[in-house]
């Protein structure tokens, strides 16, 4: 930057106090030159490698040496110039004004093509010490981006406008920073997007990339990448390479490829950066490599020869659109050393197409290792002269076109009605500023029928050709093979004719991932500490389903459904109840009409047998209550199987509770009983005349509807409704009778269970009658087995799944139903059916009489 403070502060100088300056120096430069009324500079990297100076800021730095000799920068010159000989031939463009130029050689280098600028806007080296205002009013230059920066950043202050043609790096499309900066090839901002587009298409989505160690490289990766990201893409690895770099970093790179697993590598990489990298690529025989070119270099002729197809072959890359200028064809076929004695570089190109130099030159580079005869003539079959299929060529060519326009808008005013009235300003008055701020409005459409003009950046509007490499008769030729474009909605549109394409591979299309792409019913899990495009294959859980190839997460299927076994398609779940035709279902089913039978039959011996002393001790009335309830307890279950329904769901709650009060309400009836008979043979207690027929069957009742009366508000407030049961984590659907009202169905278990408690305090306390036949013992044990059975119930009812807990809940209703029967009336049937000699009165009283006696 101080350089350019000191260059701005020297122009302001020469400007506004002309007589004070004086020039301290003059740079050496090699150009070709011809005088106008106008003059227009240019700029182009004629060598493509200049030698490492050490600069020791004690003497003045010699003058750079520059190698090697550009064919093609060459022919960029040579069309610049003929151009604006035709524009001189033009009465309608700049009517008798001759435009002129000066051309120079950047040698591809940031500080010789600085050197290049300020000799430019300096005059003419020849007119000594005299001060003058830049001479040229604009600017054809530079082919690499780092280039154009350089002049675009020294030259922005004065306002002098540079047009460039090649140089495509985003960052020059600022326009705060590069104000009189425009370009004729589109930014790489759009050449970054068409590239994402290109390798998503083909379903690339781990890729290696190259860049030059410059603007050009690093703002073309950086906007790939941005672009990339979006679209699930990853860059395996970023090598950086400069035509300037030693063999030992140029190494380094290519052992980074062998040893890569990829198998696409883009190269954001200028032409003569990535030469000899590919030099030595092929001398190790890389092959196998499908490669993405930029337009820097996927059309350069150096590059496209057969030698360098077996490693680079099928390379695809974004290029401008192709033009034909036939009258530049004879200008490229009469170059001749012996007709242009002083023009310069003209004995370069002749020593690089025929082999030898002009011996007229040799004054002046007096080591040539062959002088020509001059009978020699350069293969007119070379792509030099072909002008059939230009692209760079055509970007110069329209650049100075361009500026011509602008120059044309400046000089000339225009009436109403369209037509060139006169000049509006001198030629003399032309200023560089004024030019820049016309080639914003320039806008034509050139003779091969293009629109040209620049968006508030500078730019042009961006389309591409997609080319491929492609071996024809012996020659790399450049086949389209599809097409970048902006759309009407503002979007893009990517044309690619696959079938047109020619891989390195052959003609199958390469496949570049790091992982293979996930198969229906797994989900992608990132490898830790790899890029997202690395991944394992995940099978999705059960309930989660993936119907597409490469999916990030599984899906989760809706509640009523559940995952196949290749979990890729979701089912209906299965319906879970405890139904009458499975196995369980039976088993409870059968059990239950078994103790419903022996029940019965209990009640049917008792009836037939109620005269018998021992029913009638029993109190024969509440034995055959207990034993109808009884009946019912073992039908209830029958309520519990089957799908459930809004009947069944308040039938089976409110049965069970109803019977099993009605059954402990009798046993209870039972037990006082007994405890009344002990008491009344105590002297002077008439309670068992207080307690008769009658009041037993009011304990009875009074018990019984207080269960009802619990089950009445129950239904009428929050009565029990089937309910679906959905599990995540299960694949069945449970099907169940909601309590619609956990507080009133625990009260329902609370009322039996403190009704079997009374019963079971009563019991105990009447335990050691005196009686041969005890009924407090049997209740006792009966009252034990009842609760114990459902104590045990409520945690294996809460923890059982599915229909399982109904099966619980028949257990425990079939369990203590049977216990009930069992310890109260089998002794009973026993001694009736069995030991039918102790039925008697005696019998029974007999352990009483005993004691008395």
């Amino acid at each position: 930057m101080g350089m350019l403070n000191i260059l701005h502060l020297c122009f302001l100088l020469c400007t506004h106090i002309c007589s004070a300056c004086k020039r301290l120096g003059t740079f050496e430069m090699q150009d070709v030159f011809k005088e106008g009324d106008i003059m227009i500079g240019g700029i182009f990297p004629i060598s493509n490698k200049q030698d490492n100076i050490l600069a020791s800021f004690y003497t003045t730095p010699p003058k750079p040496q520059c190698k090697g000799f550009d064919l093609r920068s060459f022919r960029w010159i040579k069309t610049m110039m003929f151009a604006i000989d035709e524009i001189n031939r033009d009465d309608r463009l700049l009517p008798n004004i001759s435009l002129g130029y000066r051309i120079v050689d950047s040698c591809a280098s940031p500080t010789i093509v600085l050197r290049a600028a300020l000799t430019l806007v300096s005059g003419s080296e020849e007119k000594g010490s005299e001060c003058h205002p830049p001479p040229i009013t604009a600017l054809v230059a530079e082919s690499g981006s780092t280039q154009s920066l350089v002049v675009a950043e020294a030259l922005g202050p004065f306002r002098v406008p540079m047009v460039s043609y090649f140089s495509a790096c985003a960052c020059l499309s600022d326009k705060r920073k590069y104000p009189t900066f425009f370009r004729t090839i589109p930014s790489d901002y759009h050449q970054a997007k068409a590239q994402a587009l290109l390798v998503k298409q083909f379903g690339w989505t781990w890729i290696g990339a190259l860049q030059s160690d410059n603007d050009y490289g690093r703002y073309g990766i950086a906007a790939f990448a941005k672009e990339a990201e979006g679209l699930g893409i990853c860059i395996a690895f970023v090598g950086t390479i400069l035509r300037t770099y030693p063999q030992s970093k140029l190494l380094e790179v290519v052992d980074m490829i062998k040893k890569s697993n990829v198998k696409v590598i883009l190269a954001v990489v200028a032409e003569g950066d990535l030469y000899p990298l590919m030099l030595e690529v092929l001398k190790q025989n890389i092959t196998g490599i499908q490669w993405i070119a930029t337009v820097g270099w996927v059309t350069a002729d150096r590059p496209s020869t057969p030698e360098m197809f077996k490693s680079f072959g099928g390379t695809i890359g974004f290029v401008v659109p192709k033009k034909a200028i036939p009258k530049l064809g004879p200008v490229l076929r009469d170059i001749n050393p012996y007709q242009e004695l002083n023009s310069s570089f003209v004995s370069d190109f002749w020593e690089t197409m025929v082999g030898c130099k002009p011996l007229s030159s040799v004054n002046v580079l007096p080591n040539i290792t062959k002088i020509c005869r001059g009978n020699e003539k350069p293969d007119y079959t070379n792509k030099f002269f072909d002008v059939t299929q230009l692209r760079d060529v055509y970007k110069v060519y329209q650049a100075v076109y361009a500026i011509a326009h602008a120059l044309h808008q400046v000089v000339f005013c225009e009436m109403p009605g369209g037509n060139v009235s006169r000049k509006c300003l001198n030629v003399s008055d032309i200023t560089p500023k004024r030019v820049s701020e016309q080639l914003k409005d320039v806008h034509f459409v050139d003779q091969f029928g293009e629109e040209v003009y620049f968006d508030e950046n500078g730019d042009p509007p961006a389309t591409y050709e997609l080319v491929n490499w492609q071996l024809i008769k012996g020659e790399v030729q450049h086949i389209p093979v599809g097409y970048f474009s902006p759309s009407a909605n503002g979007k893009y549109d990517l044309v690619i004719y696959k079938d047109k394409i020619i891989w390195n591979t052959g003609n199958l299309t390469p496949n570049a991932v790091c992982s293979e792409i996930c198969p229906l019913g797994t989900r992608k899990a990132r490898i830790k500490g790899l890029p997202v495009c690395c991944f394992d294959c995940i099978p999705c859980a059960d309930g989660s389903i993936s119907n597409t190839t490469g999916a990030a997460d599984c899906i989760i299927c809706p509640i009523e459904y559940w995952s196949n076994e290749r979990k890729d398609s979701c089912i209906m779940k299965v319906t879970e109840f405890l139904s009458y035709t499975e196995t369980m279902g039976i088993v409870l089913v059968a059990l239950s009409l078994f103790g419903a039978c022996l029940t019965f039959s209990t009640l049917v011996v008792f009836i037939h047998f109620r005269e018998t002393p021992i029913v009638k001790a029993n109190n024969s009335e509440l034995s055959l209550l207990l034993l109808v309830s009884l009946i019912l307890c073992f039908l209830c279950p029958l309520t519990f199987i089957g799908e459930p329904t809004v009947w069944s769901c308040m039938l089976r709650h409110t049965t069970f509770g109803i019977t099993f009060a009605l059954c402990i309400s009798c046993v209870l009836g039972k037990t006082i009983v007994v405890v009344t008979a002990f008491r009344a043979t105590l002297p002077g207690n008439n309670m068992a005349a207080k307690f008769g027929p009658a009041q037993q069957r009011g304990i009875v009742c009074s018990c019984t509807v207080i269960q009802v009366v619990i089950c009445i508000l129950w239904l009428n407030i929050s009565p029990p409704f089937p309910d679906k049961l959905y599990e995540q984590r299960n694949k069945k659907i449970i099907l169940e009778c909601n309590t619609g009202s956990d507080a009133a169905f625990y009260s329902v278990l609370g009322y039996i269970s403190l009704l079997a408690v009374i019963c079971l305090v009563l019991a105990f306390l009447a335990r050691k009658l005196p009686d041969n036949f005890n009924e407090a013992k049997v209740i006792t044990f009966s009252m034990l087995i009842f609760c114990a059975v459902w104590i045990t119930f409520i945690p294996a009812y809460i923890s059982s799944p599915g229909k399982y807990t109904v099966a619980v809940e028949i257990f425990a209703i079939l369990s203590s139903a049977f216990g009930l029967l069992f310890c109260i009336f089998m002794p009973k049937c026993y001694i009736i059916l069995i030991k039918p000699e102790k039925n008697t009165k005696k019998h029974m009283m007999g352990k009483n009489t005993k004691h008395a006696g």
